[in-house]
């Protein structure tokens, strides 16, 4: 998959694409994140993980599953990966709601919560932009790990 939009600032690394709010883009998202990182980055697997979940919620739960799309910037430094998801809104901001054992949704933010160090959203324009960060982790010098 080819990104639509190559950036670099300084150290950090900007892939973005644009995709059809269909639900086989999620692969293409995953494969952004392949094409920004690697798969032999530390944070691989995490961030692939998060980046389907903010990618499927675009699709299920905003305008962009509707015929339209939604975009996936990945963005890699030293110290972080942050991921955005921009869709085409919808009519409530997203929702940390906490499912039953036995609800077969609604854990994608939850598990974005729990694995990213930071997360949010902003919502303007008729559209949300959700994101998260992973930072890479730090051992202090002399540490035994």
């Amino acid at each position: 998959m080819a990104p639509q939009e190559l950036r670099t600032k300084g150290d950090d690394r900007d892939l973005v694409a644009r995709l059809p709010g269909t639900p086989s883009q999620v692969s293409r998202a995953r494969g952004l994140v392949r094409d920004a990182l690697g798969r032999d980055h530390p944070l691989y697997d995490d961030v692939v993980l998060l980046t389907s979940e903010l990618a499927t919620n675009a699709i299920l739960h905003s305008r962009s599953g509707d015929g339209g799309s939604f975009t996936v910037t990945v963005t890699s430094s030293e110290a972080a990966v942050r991921v955005l998801v921009e869709d085409a809104g919808s009519d409530g901001p997203p929702c940390v709601c906490r499912t039953s054992a036995q609800s077969t949704s609604g854990r994608g933010l939850p598990l974005i919560e729990a694995l990213s160090h930071r997360w949010g959203f902003t919502r303007e324009d008729g559209s949300t932009t959700v994101w998260f960060e992973v930072q890479h982790a730090r051992v202090p010098a002399g540490m035994a790990v």
